[in-house]
């Protein structure tokens, strides 16, 4: 921009002048003259304009009202505040302009709290503002959210006569939007004129309170009622709503008016579309609105990659990251993060790419991108890397921290979590409710019922146990361990459920063998004004499932959509094909399959529920199609390989069983064993099946030997008893 360099010469050229007319012991009488000049000065270096200063001060021409306040005006507008003030209280007499000055380039320079107070002792003096600092002051309030003084500025504005100025409404609107929206409506309504600033006020406040619909109704208002066009800041409001209700419909037609008004040249308004659209789910119509933008800056580039990773489409973001760079474009912070979280559902590689990324551009030290690092690699089950990672940051923040916990909890090691927890609580860092949820979650895998009432006590030392979050947490952890009174103490002392610490309560109380007791907790959810979901009934058909109760969970299935407006899907049906195989219904949980939709017939689970049964009931008949089709649809996963071979071996068909285990072997499948977790002087020890590894395995195979002897010689004690009670002579 080339115009600023004429005001520039002449400012140097007037101050030349001045410092030569000083030289040759002339001097400048005439005050009105140092305005011309004081004002060239703001536009250079703050010297100059202190010169002048000096000159007005040996002449004691700094005291007169006008000059005082040229000078004032000059010190503002460089930033020197502290000059500006010394100033003003050197002026004789202050007039208005003296006050506008002051508190216009205080509060313009951000210096809020000071400029109201001087705003509040003008007017003592008989101060009148003028517009620009009457808004100035208004937005101060808002800033700071003085609504208190913001009652009392539009109290003065309505005596002073300002009222009807439509910028001093629409500042006034913009204090009240987003915090006191019945205010603003009844301003808004009362205004007599309205242009495109006030109604944008008043939909961004809708927008920011959660009023989505309401911001929708009005700007349909705006469109239908009114000769105003909408610009940039309206669209973006409206696109923000569409976003927060998922209106797509609404969405679109916002699209259509951006096209026909031009707005797609503001890159604002561009990525807000992109962001609409990847929020509702249809990515193709963000990657063309993103393709078509005729400008694009790097948040253009990452509200894309952000929808496609939202969208689960992570393959699709990594090349969009490659087209990145050759489009001229570095990546930030963000944008590394958005990748990162890709990293969990590729591939390791990925997680190593990003990171050298990360060295490569030095973000070694930004927190925000370390602390994701450390999430993607125990995420991708490099719980090394993480820990290396992690013990590398300079500085750990609770985040930090709380990463890496939930990252031991993700790798299925409970005890290195619960012992970081204790580290963090060491190092004098403060754990908040993600911290506590994560410390729940490992003393919940981890079983242990000491430690868990441990992390109960510390949760209610921080307080955290109102939230509901944590409570729900608590009740599952004590669930797990097999406290289900516990579990139940906890749920009942929690100031507030929502629909989730329902359903942990009744998947509790199947867990623990209370089918009817899950029952008995849906019509008391009811009472409390909720309605159950997917995942509710999900929990109360499997305590149905494995408390033996087949018909009360076949008459709940059959009315789940008329009474609680759920249709089953892939996990009800599932569930309830489990149910009927543990009942030896295997006829029943067949017809089930077949009168189940097309599309839900490929779940892995279904099928492999259905195998289970028939390992159980050894109906090799039944099996034999449940084998075919759990392993076509999981070749990879090593349950279906060991359930058949299992099935197999039951009824007698050792070849078969053999034919499995060979299978597993040539297709190269990883077979997860299971295992017994015991807790011995604060520490879990894992014993799998023919694991000869321990360091005292001889011993402990001579005590499993002693239980196998002491379990035979019961069932014999047992079978004999009920023998001789069947027999008995009365």
């Amino acid at each position: 921009m080339r115009f600023p360099i004429i005001p520039l010469n002449l400012g140097i050229k007037a101050c030349s002048l001045h410092h030569q007319t000083e030289k040759a012991g002339a001097r400048l009488t005439d005050p009105t003259l140092f305005h011309s000049i004081l004002k060239t000065c703001s536009s250079l270096p703050v010297r100059y304009g202190k010169s002048i200063h000096a000159s007005l001060l040996k002449q004691g021409l700094d005291s007169l009202t006008s000059t005082g306040n040229s000078i004032m005006d000059f010190y503002m507008k460089t930033g020197s505040l502290d000059s500006a003030l010394y100033v003003f209280n050197s002026i004789r007499s202050c007039d208005s302009v003296s006050w506008n000055i002051m508190i216009h380039g205080l509060l313009s320079q951000g210096a809020s709290d000071e400029g109201l107070w001087r705003f509040s002792q003008a007017r003592i003096f008989g101060f009148e503002p003028n517009v620009s600092t009457l808004v100035l002051a208004i937005h101060a309030c808002r800033s700071l959210g003085a609504m208190d003084e913001g009652l009392k500025m539009h109290g003065y504005i309505i005596r002073s006569g300002f009222l009807d100025i439509t910028s001093v409404q629409n500042s006034l609107l913009s204090m009240y939007a987003g915090t006191h929206m019945e205010r603003a409506k009844e301003l808004f309504d009362e205004m007599p004129e309205r242009d495109v600033i006030s109604w944008s006020v008043m939909i961004g406040g809708y927008t920011q309170t959660g009023e989505a619909q309401m911001a929708l109704e009005l700007f349909l208002e705006m469109t239908s009622n009114t000769s105003i066009e909408p610009d940039g800041m309206t669209v973006v409001s409206v696109l923000k709503a569409c976003t927060n209700i998922g209106d797509i419909s609404m969405g679109r037609s916002v699209h259509g008016v951006v096209i026909y008004r031009g707005l797609n040249y503001d890159i604002f308004v561009g990525n807000s579309i992109i962001d609409m659209y990847s929020k509702c789910n249809d990515h193709e119509s963000a990657f063309k609105a993103f393709t078509e933008m005729p400008y694009k800056n790097t948040v253009s580039w990452n509200s894309i990659i952000s929808g496609l990773v939202r969208g689960e489409k992570h393959s699709e973001a990594l090349s969009l990251f490659s087209s990145m760079g050759s489009g001229g474009f570095r990546a930030d912070e963000v944008t590394l993060v958005n990748l990162l979280q890709t990293c969990k559902h590729v591939d390791a590689f990925q997680c190593k790419f990003i990171h050298c990324i990360v060295i490569r551009w030095g973000y070694e030290l930004n927190e925000l991108v370390i602390n994701s690092l450390v999430d993607a690699y125990a995420k991708c089950n490099l719980i090394e890397l993480a820990w290396k990672l992690f013990n590398q940051l300079r500085t750990k923040d609770r985040v930090s921290w709380s990463t890496m916990i939930a990252g031991f909890n993700h790798c299925g090691q409970p005890d290195e979590a619960i012992a970081l927890f204790e580290e963090m609580i060491r190092a004098q860092e403060t754990p908040n409710e993600v911290t506590i949820l994560s410390l729940l979650e490992a003393c919940s895998v981890s079983a242990d019922l000491k430690r868990s009432k441990s992390a109960h006590g510390i949760a209610i030392r921080r307080g955290l146990t109102a939230e509901v979050a944590v409570g729900t947490a608590i009740l599952d952890m004590y669930s797990k361990c097999g406290e289900i009174g516990l579990s139940r103490k906890a749920f009942d002392q929690m100031p507030e459920k929502n629909i989730v610490s329902w359903g942990a309560m009744i998947a509790a109380c199947g867990m623990n063998g209370l089918a009817w007791d899950a029952l008995a907790l849906l019509p008391e959810m009811k009472l409390h004004g909720l309605k159950p979901n997917a995942v509710t009934t999900l929990s109360v058909l499997s305590a149905c499932s494995h408390g033996g109760l087949v018909e009360e969970g076949l008459s709940f299935f059959e009315n789940m959509v008329e009474d609680h407006g759920v249709e089953p899907g892939l996990e009800h049906y599932s569930c309830m094909v489990d149910m009927l195989g543990r009942a030896g219904k295997l006829d029943s949980a067949m017809d089930l399959i077949k009168k189940m939709p097309e599309t839900m017939r490929d779940g892995a689970g279904l099928w492999g529920a259905l195998l289970s049964a028939c390992r159980s009931s050894g109906n090799g008949r039944v099996g034999a199609g449940a084998v075919s089709r759990v392993l076509e649809l999981e070749p990879q996963s090593s349950a279906g390989y060991l359930l058949a071979s299992s099935m197999y071996a039951a009824s007698g068909l050792w070849a078969d069983a053999a034919r499995m285990r060979w299978l597993v072997k040539a297709r190269g499948v990883k077979v997860v064993a299971g295992y017994s977790l015991v807790h011995v002087e604060n520490r879990a020890w894992r014993f799998v099946a023919g694991d000869k590894s321990h360091p005292r395995a001889g011993e402990i195979w001579d005590v499993v030997e002693q239980l196998h002897d002491c379990m035979k010689i019961n069932g014999r004690n047992e079978s004999e008893s009920h023998w001789e009670t069947q027999f008995a002579i009365p």
